[in-house]
């Protein structure tokens, strides 16, 4: 285990969003190592499963380098959905304000096609402008984390509700967000054939119904299990059954796609390896 002072709780956390926004905002991601004894290079990782939401993060001190070319990450960067894991490093302490989206609030809130998002990690000028730069500019000059959080929820808020006002998003995604996308979806006059409703959820969601059901199996399998993981007495074959897939195998080859890992290894990991904080702090 990390010592005391390295611990995942104080230096990485998760703010819910606020009541209007829990349709829209996934949760505000923070992580911050400034100020503490400094990391070793292997703790300075920061891990990252496939997911399909969408995020707007912030550098708020330090840097953060891509793993794979080495090259720093923009200070104010939008990312897609991805369809694998994702490493970055951190040559030093580093502050990181993080806003995770869900993929079809982004996409009514923007106009962004979600399809053509995949995968991508790009400098938020190259993507947004107009009032979504001023608010960055802002959530950079922010004094501390709970102004940020209250800059982008006042930013939101009125977007939001004007956006589900006109019919652009669904009213709710509480609870399985995608079963509620993929009923919006086909109640919104957009076409009824089957291909329809695919092409549609792609460009809100940037993925196929089937994978995001894939993302949200696997994410529910594991937090349901998360109080056995702790404990070390997950039994992977009951997770599996649970979760409605096929065997433990079926369960086992979705979480690596998910996260690189098996399911015993990842929660090793997560209880070992503060390259693994998001999985820790996660809920």
């Amino acid at each position: 285990m990390p010592p005391p002072e390295n611990d995942f709780a104080a230096t990485a956390r998760v703010i819910a969003p606020t009541t209007p926004l829990a349709s829209c905002v996934r949760a505000y991601v923070i992580r911050n190592t400034t100020g503490r004894t400094p990391l070793p290079p292997a703790q300075r990782l920061n891990r990252f499963p496939a997911s399909p939401m969408c995020s707007i993060s912030w550098i708020i001190q330090g840097e953060v380098m891509a793993l794979e070319t080495g090259l720093p990450t923009p200070r104010a960067a939008l990312g897609g959905p991805q369809t694998q894991p994702r490493v970055s490093q951190n040559p030093g302490p580093v502050h990181v304000f993080i806003v995770l989206f869900f993929p079809q609030a982004l996409h009514a809130l923007t106009g962004l096609d979600m399809s053509r998002q995949v995968d991508r990690f790009v400098a938020l000028g190259d993507v947004l402008d107009g009032p979504w730069l001023a608010l960055s500019q802002q959530v950079l000059a922010a004094a501390d984390d709970a102004t940020r959080v209250a800059l982008i929820a006042n930013f939101l808020e009125p977007r939001w509700q004007a956006a589900r006002s006109a019919g652009a998003a669904p009213g709710s995604v509480l609870g399985d967000w995608v079963n509620s996308l993929a009923i919006h979806v086909a109640a919104s006059g957009w076409g009824r054939s089957a291909r329809n409703i695919e092409r549609r959820i792609k460009i809100w969601a940037g993925q196929p119904l089937r994978v995001l059901r894939r993302y949200r199996r696997a994410e529910r399998s594991l937090l349901e299990s998360r109080a056995d993981l702790e404990a070390g007495t997950v039994s992977w074959a009951e997770a599996a059954a649970q979760g409605g897939y096929a065997d433990q195998p079926h369960l086992s080859r979705e979480v690596r796609a998910i996260t690189g890992l098996p399911p015993g290894e990842l929660a090793r990991r997560i209880r070992d390896d503060e390259s693994y904080w998001v999985y820790q702090i996660w809920s």
